[in-house]
């Protein structure tokens, strides 16, 4: 995630970093050049042109911008979504390490506040389609089932037993496991609503449509403007296909916001904030330092 003030102007009118003009540069370069050349074409056989009419494009860029509006909020709306879970999750370990400082045995905190930071890395990893055996490890003493099927929810299962033994041993109320579960019931909220925006992309025949019109659209242009505009029309087609392609662009960088792209949530900040304060609360002085933004990049 891109964190930085708020640029002047001549930062913004050059600023590359989370931008997507290097992404789209050819794109753009390449109608650019097809304007040019339609340009030469209208100058040496200006009659090619006579009937053209700039009419249909208006109708269909405003079409498309409205369409691509669309598109835009439904991936914003995802990335944001993306967003609330994973503040939902520190809310809840928050609230799990203030509901277990009334544990009378220190080591079942302390293994139940380490697996649950476990969970956290390995939701990440599953929704990065990384090892979630491999982030899980280093915060558990016993290794979990390899060949479950959702290795990140077998922890969780594994530390509501944990919570329902130590009711039933009598170490906690019944009233205080009821808030653990609650927790814990929550967390697995927070994971089926990660893995739901994960695996459910926007609808592909929406998307395509899309690229194909904005394609269309782009390289059709300049045989509306080589007559009226003549050399101009280079100039405005690259302006137009910079903000055409550069909206598509965006729209597929935020609708999967869990992975690793500049302008992605910041999930490796968020887990290193949850080790903080879960290795505070065990009474640990020697915390892992937190995530600072890298040439104004949050990972």
């Amino acid at each position: 995630m891109i964190v930085r003030p708020k640029p002047n102007l001549l930062g913004m009118l050059f600023s590359l970093k989370g931008s997507i003009a290097k992404r789209i540069a050819l794109r753009s370069l390449l109608v650019t050049l097809l304007a040019s050349v339609i340009v030469l074409v209208e100058i040496w056989h200006p009659a090619y042109f006579s009937k053209v009419n700039a009419t249909p494009f208006t109708l269909l860029g405003l079409s498309l911008s409205i369409f691509m509006s669309f598109r835009n909020n439904a991936c914003y709306d995802r990335w944001w979504e993306g967003r609330k879970h994973l503040g939902q999750l520190i809310i809840e370990v928050r609230s799990l390490i203030r509901q277990t400082q009334g544990l009378m045995v220190a080591a079942e905190r302390e293994l139940m506040l380490r697996e649950l930071c476990g969970f956290a890395h390995g939701l990440i990893a599953r929704l990065r389609v990384e090892n979630e055996m491999r982030a899980i490890k280093p915060w558990t003493q016993d290794a979990v089932d390899a060949e479950h099927p959702n290795i990140t929810d077998a922890l969780l299962q594994r530390i509501g037993v944990r919570c329902s033994a130590l009711a039933e041993r009598g170490q906690i109320s019944e009233w205080r496991y009821t808030q653990l579960e609650t927790r814990l019931v929550s967390l697995s909220q927070v994971q089926a609503s990660c893995e739901r925006i994960k695996s459910t992309p926007l609808p592909f025949p929406y998307t395509l449509l899309l690229h194909r019109t904005i394609y269309l659209f782009c390289i059709l242009l300049p045989f509306a403007m080589a007559e009226p505009l003549g050399w101009l029309t280079p100039v405005i087609t690259a302006i137009v296909s910079y903000t055409f392609f550069g909206l598509d662009e965006i729209g597929d960088d935020l609708e999967d916001p869990f992975g690793f792209d500049e302008n992605d949530l910041p999930c490796n900040a968020i887990l290193r904030t949850l080790e903080r304060e879960v290795l505070a609360a065990l009474g640990q002085t020697d915390l892992p330092p937190a995530l600072e933004p890298d040439d104004y990049v949050l990972n």
